[in-house]
């Protein structure tokens, strides 16, 4: 089978090396993209004069009629035409003859497909923004019903201050809402286009770039022909952001897991999220919080095999980031996915309140609390810690709490302590008076809710 550019050549590879060097078998996942890249491009030239009305209207038609056709899965894709943009315009000239070959005039496919991926990377953004929005309402909603059920809060795993769940769950909002950002930031180097730059050079046509971008709803151009192919710096970005965002993920994923494990009893998965032993029939495994977590390994793996490809090409196009794309299309759909499990997973757990109130009442995570309160009294912060790290010790020589000490203890250990010490102890009162802005006080709480649904409703 000729090729379409094998004007030059004296011989044709064999079909295995054509399998190789093809990308067909996952760039026909552009083809939306390509086609419409393609009609826009047809229409400046037909507004151009670079080709009369009659044939622009010829190649649309072809293109729509492809488009249908690509709906329907009535395409069948060739290896030797080897990408998305040789099969199409293969396709188009079966469909309306000779003439389809005109539409290339005035671009490359270097141009033509780095069209295609901005196209692409801006429409799968904004569907991960939405996604990213949906979990983001779980939380709070979650959130809203467990503002003043309280949860140990964990430095180095082990227990620290006691928090409210909300306060907890809405640290993962906040860390969405930057993932958010960045997503939305990108768009500024995804909207601008790279069609008409050619090969590398620009080309003798006297097209109009300007036209072709704004038709695509660009928001103006690459100024430089050669940085216009080269860059995929807007794929390295969109995979920086999605590690970033699945980093957090896996990283609820991890309390998720530990949370509904026997040690913890924290929260029960929804059976629906959850799978079963084939051996142990009492086993509920939370494997799409496993699957989420591991995941996020590929996506990192995806940005770094992207950043190893691009770092020592030279200018301009090269075959190498043909490998641009198989990481950019695991990283949309796995991002996808992820985020739509989670919101189902959030939405759906149940919240054991009982055992995280016993947790609260059965350790030492209110012993700040006694500092906090000395210092009140005038006793400088560093000597009020070792007064209450001596009475920690004294409560585990006893085998009990600080709220089962006896009176006497605290008086012996400092004079300053009074007998309203027992109300300050207590684990609802700890986490009330921690009242700071951006604090887990309750009152603090509230107000972080709201904001959060004013942010939501801003989307």
């Amino acid at each position: 089978m000729t090729k379409l550019w094998g004007g030059r050549f004296t011989k044709t590879a064999e079909e295995w090396v054509d399998a190789f060097g093809a990308s067909i078998g996952f760039d026909q996942k552009l083809v939306d993209e390509d086609i419409e890249g393609s009609l826009a491009h047809v229409t400046m030239l037909g507004k151009c004069k670079i080709l009369p009305d009659d044939e622009v209207d010829l190649i649309k038609g072809g293109l729509l009629t492809l488009r249908e056709k690509a709906k329907a899965g009535q395409l069948e894709f060739s290896v030797q035409n080897e990408d998305i943009h040789l099969n199409l315009e293969k396709f188009l000239i079966d469909e309306i003859g000779p003439v389809g070959g005109k539409l290339h005039t005035g671009r490359s496919r270097n141009d033509q497909v780095a069209t295609d991926m901005h196209l692409y990377l801006r429409n799968q953004t904004k569907e991960i923004m939405t996604a990213v929005k949906k979990l983001q309402e779980a939380l709070v909603k979650q959130a809203s019903e467990h503002v003043e059920t309280m949860i140990p809060g964990y430095t180095h795993l082990q227990r620290a201050q006691p928090v409210s769940f909300a306060h907890h769950l809405l640290a993962y909002f906040w860390m969405l809402e930057r993932d958010y950002g960045r997503l939305e930031d990108s768009q500024k180097r995804l909207n601008i286009s790279p069609l008409g730059a050619g090969a590398l050079a620009g080309t003798t046509f006297p097209i109009d770039r300007h036209y072709s971008a704004e038709l695509l709803g660009f928001e103006g151009i690459y100024e430089n022909s050669i940085d216009a192919v080269s860059d995929r710096d807007f794929i390295i970005e969109f995979l920086a952001s999605s590690s970033t965002l699945m980093m957090h993920l896996s990283r609820l994923c991890e309390e998720l897991i530990l949370w509904s494990s026997q040690e913890f009893q924290f929260i029960e998965i929804d059976d629906a999220f959850a799978t079963g032993s084939s051996i142990m029939p009492q086993k509920k495994n939370p494997d799409m919080a496993e699957l989420i977590r591991g995941k996020t390994g590929r996506v990192y793996g995806n940005l770094f095999s992207l950043l190893t490809t691009l770092k020592g090409l030279p200018l301009a196009y090269n075959k190498d980031m043909q490998e641009d794309k198989e990481g950019m299309f695991d990283t949309v759909e796995t991002v996808k996915g992820s985020l739509l499990i989670f919101a189902g997973m959030i939405e759906t757990m149940s919240v054991r309140h009982e055992t995280m109130e016993k947790a609260v009442n059965q350790d030492f995570s209110n012993a700040t609390e006694l500092a906090d309160y000395l210092a009140t009294k005038g006793m400088p912060f560093r000597q009020a810690h070792e007064v209450v790290g001596k009475l920690v010790l004294v409560a585990i020589q006893k085998g009990v709490f600080l709220l089962d000490l006896p009176f006497t203890d605290y008086v012996e250990a400092s004079q300053l302590f009074e007998e309203d010490i027992f109300d300050v102890l207590q684990p609802k009162n700890v986490v009330a008076r921690r009242n700071s802005a951006g604090g887990t006080g309750f009152e603090q709480v509230k107000i972080a809710l709201l904001k959060a649904e004013e942010l939501l409703n801003k989307a």
